[in-house]
């Protein structure tokens, strides 16, 4: 699975201790006042494995116990294939799951089919303090999904070969690194030419045309001699990183995180120009008559004491500000960082994603 719909190791399982998600979870506080009514009910999709049993386990028991609105959890299929269900089942009236966890390219997918209901803000008073431009909105100002989780792609290094924390991803262009840098093999789950435009350029504006889209991969294509692995598997990656057999690349901060608590000489840096964040919404079908039920859940979601839970037991990044949450600085370093992040460009690769593609696979990859 690609962490275009999100992905862990196999062993963050272990990560999940039952009973100290059951103190975060008791820490919540007092429950959401909302109306108990034993016959709500909701279908929530959340990315499958891992992830979906962290939801099913620690989140919806308390999110039941809190409002009376009974959860099946719906564990949602790879790539863009949970969208395509979706969009099949609107069309008939039908709806696999209310709420949905989407990854931005198939939101945004979604949103110009019109699958999405439009969410009511004024309803949801815990959203208000999530990050803005991390709001899905309608060309129309309608909200057509919410922020869910975070997540942060960063440049890591084994300690071993690099002593030195390196500071900038410049430095994966260095001639001294020919052949030793592990990079995601896609344009639009590595976010290569987003952090190519920060990095050489003055942002990612100019990727808003082609002409700028090309000067980016012109860039990018000088980190070639040095690229050892275009990966697609995490595992075949983390691996080589672990070992010093390709000691630098791009990788997720969280998973990084994890080889370097056991034991491995694994550092993960968020670069001078930011570490990429990428991140998961909630989105409710157009087919669900199950809309009110829809926003009290991802507004439950949006409080601090959730969001604290889920970056301490799931290891996704906040997506409210940090003066809201009870993180210690551990805590929130293990997930997110005080860096202004990189932000995908997520639009180029449903307007362009087909040439992107092609341009990249004839000067990268191919």
């Amino acid at each position: 699975m690609s962490r275009t719909t999100y992905r862990f190791c196999p062993n963050r399982r272990t990560l999940i201790k039952t009973t100290a998600a059951a103190a975060a979870l008791a820490a919540v506080g007092p429950r959401a006042p909302f109306v108990h009514a034993q016959d709500r009910s909701l279908r929530i999709g959340t990315y499958g494995g891992y992830f979906e049993e962290s939801f099913s386990t620690h989140v919806y028991p308390e999110f039941t116990a809190a409002t009376g609105i009974a959860v099946e959890s719906i564990p949602e299929p790879t790539g863009e294939a949970w969208l395509v269900q979706l969009e099949q089942a609107a069309r008939a009236g039908r709806a696999p799951a209310d709420v949905s966890m989407m990854a931005q390219v198939p939101m945004l997918r979604g949103g110009n089919a019109g699958l999405w209901q439009a969410l009511d803000m004024a309803r949801m008073p815990h959203a208000e303090r999530v990050f803005d431009p991390f709001v899905n909105r309608y060309p129309d100002g309608r909200v057509s999904g919410m922020p869910a989780v975070a997540w942060f792609i960063t440049l890591v290094t084994n300690t071993d070969a690099y002593p030195e924390e390196p500071t900038s991803w410049a430095d994966m262009w260095a001639s001294t690194n020919t052949n030793r840098v592990g990079l995601l093999a896609l344009a639009s789950n590595s976010f290569l030419l987003e952090i190519t435009a920060e990095t050489f350029f003055d942002g990612t504006a100019m990727l808003q045309s082609e002409e700028g889209i090309l000067t980016a991969l012109q860039t990018l294509e000088e980190v070639k001699p040095n690229v050892a692995l275009w990966y697609r598997d995490e595992g075949q990656f983390q691996t080589a990183l672990q070992s010093g057999e390709i000691p630098m690349g791009q990788y997720y901060h969280d998973v990084a995180g994890l080889a370097a608590a056991d034991g491995f000489p694994v550092r993960s840096t968020f670069p001078v120009e930011g570490g990429v964040s990428d991140r998961g919404s909630w989105a409710v079908s157009r087919a669900s008559d199950k809309l009110d039920e829809s926003m009290v859940f991802i507004d439950y979601m949006c409080q601090p004491a959730l969001q604290d839970l889920l970056s301490r037991q799931v290891g996704t990044a906040p997506v409210i500000p940090r003066e809201h949450l009870s993180l210690t600085d551990g805590e929130f370093g293990a997930v997110s960082s005080d860096i202004p992040p990189i932000i995908p460009a997520y639009g180029i690769y449903v307007d362009r994603g087909d040439w992107i593609e092609e341009r990249w696979t004839e000067m990268l990859t191919g």
